[in-house]
């Protein structure tokens, strides 16, 4: 277990043992304390709340893992669940907020933490609900990055296919399209159950304008946000939608080269069938060297001759080597 303090509004951050944490809380007027806990918890491990002296029976939750989205409200202090971008993978921190202190609990290392400590002497909030929509802001924003990135990657590669169609360009997007449908799935059950709480808390009349502020600020982005993951999954089933239409392209092409090869040689093929018979005419009569290279040779050659002056005059085959062509070298 790792404890981090910072007191504020110096912005000074040290690490101390649990205890020292817990002592803390009890008298400091203005404190930020993060908790990393090891990712896999161990069967004896004590309840953080229990640990830090906070009321064990509302956050009795906290830290605990593989816990859901959550927003609680009650009295004057509130614990959240929030889920943040993490590199390719989504942690959720825990977070209890007063009128005195934010604490914050995650599995294993967190950046949203690294980052948050870097902007508070930045941003200097006045009071722990600030710090918290801080807080808020910079997982919204983890959210946006790499929305934003894989919304990029994703025209990238759909440029890309339009040049020079790759079996591994479809696979790329299937990656995109699962970054697209975890950011969503994580963010979306969290946004709602904010929005819910956070608005009842704000129709409250004894809330302060300051604060309404910050919640208004807040509800914008994450709007944004969800807009943006909407945006790169529509974008990915429209990159999706185009792969498979120049699949199909692909497949028109060589049917239609397919059927221009069969018009060819079908009456070739008729020709042989019909003087591979055995009637007594075919076989009686049409015996010379000249019938021979007349009717066997001569009809052949003239059906491909006839064959090609059509392909040649309906322009059918230049338009088949277009399709061949990469488009870059035209």
């Amino acid at each position: 277990m790792i404890v981090s303090m910072m007191s504020m509004p110096e912005g000074t951050l040290t690490r101390g043992p649990v205890a020292q944490a817990r002592e803390s809380l009890a008298v400091s007027r203005f404190l930020f304390v993060d908790v990393e806990l090891p990712e896999a918890a161990s069967p004896d491990e004590q309840p953080i709340a229990q640990l830090l002296g906070l009321k064990a029976e509302d956050v009795a939750w906290l830290g605990r893992k593989e816990e859901s989205a959550r927003v609680e409200i009650f009295g004057d202090s509130a614990a959240f669940v929030v889920p943040a971008v993490d590199g390719d993978r989504v942690v959720h921190v825990h977070a209890l907020v007063t009128e005195r202190y934010l604490v914050t609990v995650h599995r294993g290392p967190a950046a949203l933490i690294g980052n948050l400590t870097a902007r508070f002497p930045v941003e200097n909030p006045a009071d722990s609900v600030a710090m918290l929509f801080l807080l808020l802001d910079e997982a919204m924003e983890t959210y946006r990055r790499a929305a934003v990135q894989a919304l990029l990657e994703v025209e990238d590669l759909e440029d890309a296919m339009f040049r020079r169609r790759e079996p591994e360009q479809l696979y790329r997007l299937a990656r995109l399209r699962r970054t697209a449908a975890l950011l969503h799935h994580t963010l979306l059950p969290y946004h709602r159950v904010a929005e819910e709480s956070v608005t009842r808390r704000v129709m409250n009349r004894g809330f302060h304008e300051e604060r309404r502020q910050l919640v208004r600020e807040y509800r914008r982005t994450a709007s944004l946000v969800l807009s943006d993951i909407e945006s790169l999954q529509e974008t990915a089933r429209r990159a999706f939608g185009s792969y498979s239409s120049l699949v199909s392209g692909d497949q028109n092409g060589v049917i239609n080269r397919l059927a221009v090869v069969s018009t060819i040689f079908l009456p070739l093929t008729f020709l042989t069938g019909f003087f591979g018979m055995n009637f007594a005419y075919l076989t009686d009569e049409l015996e010379s060297s000249a019938v021979f290279w007349l009717l066997a040779v001569g009809l052949q050659v003239l059906f491909l001759l006839a064959a090609l002056y059509v392909l040649h005059r309906t322009r059918l085959w230049r338009r088949l080597r277009e399709d061949d062509g990469d488009p870059d070298d035209e």
